[in-house]
């Protein structure tokens, strides 16, 4: 039984140490960590919008719900209202993701999520709205 377990752990001790084997896994692994970069390569922005040159991005407001059913929530299409001049294209209720206190009264971190034209962005932040980074 001795002579198993020692087998084994040699087995396991010099499995690899043979140059033929290392060489393999080196290979192997240089390829693993080759990547292919696009030659044609659009940013982030322009693949939002499919159209070159017109780049959206999202702007957020918290809609008013507090943690233990308090506060108001404020529906996604009334505050869409707020956008005065500005096209939405999309408009949704999202969490922002973030761990929160638990105590009845704090935000509950849900927020009306908006997506605007990137030349519009200046204007909505002076709505009170922020650009949504998540």
């Amino acid at each position: 039984m001795k002579l198993f377990f020692f087998s084994s752990f040699l087995v396991l001790f010099f499995g690899c140490s043979m140059t033929q084997c290392k060489e393999q896994s080196k290979e192997q692994s240089k390829e693993q960590s080759k990547v292919v970069q696009p030659e044609n390569t659009k940013t982030s922005a322009n693949v939002i919008s499919g159209v070159k040159g017109m780049s959206k991005v999202k702007v957020y407001k918290p809609d008013g719900t507090l943690q233990c059913n308090q506060g108001e929530k404020i529906s996604v299409e009334t505050m869409s209202k707020e956008l005065v001049g500005i096209t939405v294209h999309s408009k949704e209720n999202k969490h922002d993701g973030l761990m929160r206190i638990q105590m009845c009264g704090k935000p509950t971190g849900n927020n009306n999520v908006f997506e605007i034209d990137e030349t519009n962005l200046e204007k909505a932040i002076s709505l009170g709205f922020k650009k949504w980074i998540r």
